[in-house]
């Protein structure tokens, strides 16, 4: 078995967890629970879609660090940002929610980024990293 999947065992979620049980109509607390277990497959396809997106960015890092390129490129990210805001508009997502989650996440590349270049000069000055 994977990590992951004992990670997934090792923690009760219980997805009828509310504290509006026994406060509302037992129909009304079914379609809630209904719309909430939508919701929860959201979350869990986001968090997978993360951890792939941030899987391509440590490539980028890893690339970044042997050419000694920047961690950051605000180029692309001011082009992301505006492109983000753009297809957020489209799919009636407030276009500044958009941008502050896109302005998160690029954040923590940098951060990564900085952290494979910072590894990476590390590995280098070792008199031993010719092996």
């Amino acid at each position: 078995m994977t990590d992951e999947h004992h990670a997934s065992q090792a923690f009760d979620y219980d997805p009828t967890a509310s504290s509006l049980s026994g406060e509302v109509e037992q129909g009304v607390m079914d379609e809630l629970l209904s719309i909430r277990s939508s919701i929860d497959n959201i979350d869990a396809t986001l968090v997978f879609l993360l951890a792939e997106r941030f899987k391509a960015t440590q490539r980028v890092g890893v690339l970044k660090a042997r050419h000694k390129l920047p961690a950051g490129d605000p180029g692309r990210e001011a082009a992301q940002i505006a492109r983000l805001r753009i297809l957020a508009t489209e799919a009636h997502l407030d276009p500044a929610f958009a941008e502050k989650f896109l302005n998160f996440i690029i954040s923590e590349v940098i951060r990564h980024h900085e952290a494979i270049s910072a590894d990476h000069e590390r590995q280098a000055a070792r008199p031993d990293s010719s092996r």
